[in-house]
């Protein structure tokens, strides 16, 4: 029985894109740009490839509306193989990464009410250079997925009814704060201020004067500007990603063909607009020096200080704690049925295709929340988000291709919709996929962590071909 609606399935999707990032990745975003037109530029640049890309998958989920999603598409447009490297990503950064970091992220505002929560559970184990240490507030983070998941495992009416509650409350508060802050900020000068030398891009590098580490600032034009972009629009893109997630749990979406693609067109743009409008507040309240320099890189705290002062600590604290709870639930209810669909396939744990006496997945539930928890361990959260950030890139471009693939091998397919602008918009959208893909590639910055994220996907390969050989041998039995 479906049991998930339009507007379940529109908060789901908008309720999984908004975690953290959105209050703290200005930031990084201004101290890489120097600049206030090219930052807004990358918002609304990420706003407009996402719903690009929704509308996208809006096709391919009127095609197939089952659980799985994605997985499905790419395995029906290309092989098992590149599905298996889908899911493997999936698996070990993209869907139980983002997990793990949003938990993180809830356990460190909570200690804004409970400061013992930064306190290492534990004296650091040192070997080497290696050096190992548990902080109570990632017990806090292991404990909410934990939660989350037991919950999830009870069915899906209980993971509907915390996004609606927790997606609608973070939705009005934030809509209230944007509309506090721009009432409140254009009594001022500050936005046009900011806006005075909008394109006038520069970044920040570290020398070393009289022994001494600073920070200069480099203006950035042409080739440099664009490889700067390209890089820094990782920010945005990891605040907007999750949103394909809908399309995992499409087989308990009440009219699939019809509701999948208008709840990922609706998801993705509120969520747009409330991101462009969120910083347009920032920049309202805060100079760019403030921005840049905000204390621990929360820029929403820095601006809803402007106007409620101390307070505002313990505001936004709470307010992201709400955010990261609704956006973890929303994650962990979706992830579980593409390990399902997998395990189907043969290409997960065996156990994992099986339901429980309440309808769901829940050993692929559980699978799922023990690599997450590992990873909350990991103490290498940026590290994590640019990893799956980089191969979710890889994959929706993949995926959008697939578009093409289909058109041309099964062109009588029902479609009850069919992807806006098709083949322009789409083209469009793998080109500057693409070319951000590059950059973060070509960046000094980016490049480490991008190759790690290419090499996670790489070792899908011989992971597919040792599992197949695993499943041929028991079968054999």
């Amino acid at each position: 029985m479906k049991k998930l609606s339009l507007l379940d399935a529109t908060l789901l999707v908008s309720g999984s894109m908004i975690g953290s990032g959105i209050f703290i990745v200005s930031t990084f975003m201004a101290r890489d740009l120097g600049s206030a037109g090219w930052m807004m530029a990358l918002w609304l640049i990420t706003g407009v490839i996402t719903i690009i890309a929704a509308l996208s998958y809006g096709e391919l989920a009127g095609m197939m509306p089952t659980a799985g999603g994605q997985y499905v598409y790419i395995q029906r447009a290309y092989n098992k193989l590149t599905a298996f490297l889908y899911g493997w990503t999936v698996f070990t950064v993209i869907q139980t990464g983002v997990i793990a970091a949003v938990a993180v992220a809830f356990a460190n505002y909570a200690g804004e009410f409970f400061p013992f929560l930064i306190n290492p559970v534990f004296n650091a184990i040192t070997i080497g250079t290696f050096e190992f240490t548990v902080h109570y507030s990632q017990l806090l983070a292991i404990a909410l997925i934990v939660f989350l998941t037991y919950i999830n495992t009870q069915g899906i009416n209980n993971g509907k009814i915390i996004q609606l509650v927790f997606t609608s409350a973070k939705l009005i508060a934030l809509f209230g704060l944007i509309f506090v802050g721009l009432i409140y900020g254009l009594k001022g000068n500050t936005l046009w201020e900011n806006f005075s030398n909008a394109w006038q891009a520069s970044t920040t590098s570290s020398i070393m004067v009289d022994g001494t580490i600073t920070k200069e600032w480099i203006p950035l034009s042409g080739w440099g500007l664009a490889i700067a972009l390209g890089a820094s629009i990782i920010n945005p893109l990891f605040s907007s990603d999750a949103w394909n997630n809908v399309t995992f749990i499409a087989a308990e979406i009440e009219n699939p063909k019809r509701n999948i693609p208008l709840s990922l067109f609706w998801g993705t743009f509120i969520v747009t607009i409330i991101y462009c409008l969120a910083n347009i507040a920032y920049l309202a309240l805060l100079p760019m020096s403030e921005i840049q320099n905000a204390a621990e890189n929360r820029v929403g705290t820095a601006a809803v200080s402007v106007i409620f002062g101390s307070v505002a600590k313990y505001l936004m604290a709470a307010l992201i704690m709400v955010s990261t709870f609704g956006c973890n639930n929303g994650i962990i209810l979706a992830g579980g049925r593409l390990f399902q669909t997998m395990a189907k396939d043969g290409l997960f744990f065996t156990k994992a295709a099986e339901i429980n006496k309440n309808g769901v997945p829940a050993y692929a539930l559980w699978v799922q929340c023990a690599w997450a928890s590992i990873l909350c361990l990991s103490g290498k959260y940026g590290a994590l988000l640019t990893y799956a950030t980089f191969a979710s890139l890889l994959f929706y471009m993949l995926t959008i291709g697939g578009l093409f693939i289909l058109r041309k091998n099964e062109p009588d397919a029902e479609r009850p919709y069919k992807a806006f602008g098709y083949p322009y918009v789409p083209m469009l959208y793998i080109l500057i996929t693409a070319f951000i893909c590059f950059a973060l590639l070509y960046n000094d910055t980016s490049r480490g962590e991008t190759l790690i994220g290419l090499f996670i996907v790489a070792l899908g390969f011989p992971v597919y071909y040792l599992w197949k050989d695993v499943e041929r041998r028991r079968a054999l039995k």
